[in-house]
């Protein structure tokens, strides 16, 4: 084959809809089944968050819009809902934020709290408010169905319960690795591969020269959980509360929160990267008590509009860098996309063409 994607989660997917509509063989391997709760992937909500102040990233939001809105024509699937993000807190310059995400052609309105109370009874605000109107939620398990979905038609193929071992570098155009599935196990050679594979990358490219580009990539488990709102008609944007560390109110906080209504299951609010660092072979899915504890705590005293009782918790990885930059680069055949944890997702479609365009560099 041309290209071995290893990984089906967002980023793989995204890479092989992009691959095939290109007209390259593509083949993606996934150690998992479809859907599954291992990684990063799952789950029906993710923000599509445009507050950010680097003029590349906000490029590359544009572009990823653009090919959202082309998936879900495509797919026949509703994908991206446009419902607004709220940023609050003391812990950013939210002035600078609204002049540079202006700048790179997405709305930002600064509301005090009590007109933002007004707008949105369900969340308590902390200080000025950031509100943009063009962000919204992206259906995450629906997105990466799609993607796949649209590879497939396109001439990919997908091997899931299909884990790889020993990834070898033949030459400057070939690569060769063990699959090993259900039906047995088979080498498979490629002209390169794509290591999408989240919190494996590191096992993945182990036995590679690629893997000497890596930073240290932490992983960690999180534990976002979806609280009952008290009214189903209560208007629910998306939310980013980030708090100054010396704030009386806030100073308790273990990090900044993210939230958003996913709907059918409730608010889902969750600490950024907060979890304790797991090996993804052999996680508990239980949640940390402490975490859930402050949580909770964080529902009663800044989410008026939700029963802090009444929660449902899920648990996810994070693969995070140190600085939260994305791994994006080729190594000879290898491609490595790793790293975008946290605020990855909402990238998608345009890490899928950043690392299709990679493969096809020579």
């Amino acid at each position: 084959m041309d290209v071995a994607v290893i990984g089906a989660g967002a980023m793989g997917a995204a890479t092989a809809w992009q691959l095939a509509r290109r007209g390259v063989s593509v083949e993606v391997f996934e150690q998992f089944e479809p859907g599954h709760v291992r990684g990063a992937s799952h789950g029906a909500s993710r923000n599509f968050n445009v507050a950010y102040d680097e003029p590349g990233y906000l490029s590359w939001l544009r572009e990823a819009r653009a090919l959202w809105r082309e998936l879900e024509r495509e797919s026949a699937t509703a994908l991206l809902q446009v419902t607004g993000i709220v940023n609050h807190g003391g812990g950013r310059d939210l002035v600078r934020a609204a002049l540079a995400i202006r700048a790179g052609g997405f709305g930002a309105d600064l509301l005090d709290a009590r007109e933002a109370g007004r707008r949105w009874p369900g969340i308590r605000f902390d200080g000025p408010v950031l509100h943009t109107p063009d962000a919204g939620r992206l259906d995450a398990d629906a997105a990466v169905a799609a993607l796949l979905s649209g590879a497939v038609a396109a001439g990919g193929h997908v091997h899931w319960r299909t884990r790889v071992d020993d990834l070898a570098v033949r030459d400057d155009d070939g690569v060769e690795f063990r699959a090993i599935g259900d039906a047995g196990e088979r080498v498979v050679r490629a002209r390169r591969v794509v290591v999408t594979a989240g919190a494996w990358t590191t096992r993945v490219l182990k036995s590679t020269d690629a893997a000497g580009v890596l930073p240290r990539l932490r992983v960690t488990q999180e534990q976002p959980a979806h609280f009952a709102p008290h009214d189903a008609s209560t208007p629910w944007p998306g939310f980013n509360h980030l708090p100054a560390p010396d704030a009386a109110e806030t100073m308790w906080f273990p990090a900044g929160i993210y939230g958003m209504l996913t709907p059918g299951e409730g608010v889902k609010a969750g600490w950024h990267a907060a979890g304790p660092e797991i090996d993804p072979d052999r996680r508990s899915f239980t949640p940390d008590p402490a975490l859930t504890a402050a949580l909770v705590r964080y529902a009663r005293e800044w989410l008026p509009g939700v029963d802090p009782g009444a929660f449902t918790e899920v648990t996810c990885t994070y693969t995070s860098t140190p600085d939260a930059r994305f791994v994006l680069e080729r190594v000879g055949p290898v491609v490595i996309g790793a790293g975008f944890s946290g605020h990855g997702f909402k990238f998608t479609p345009v890490i899928g063409r950043i690392l299709a365009d990679a493969v096809g560099r020579d």
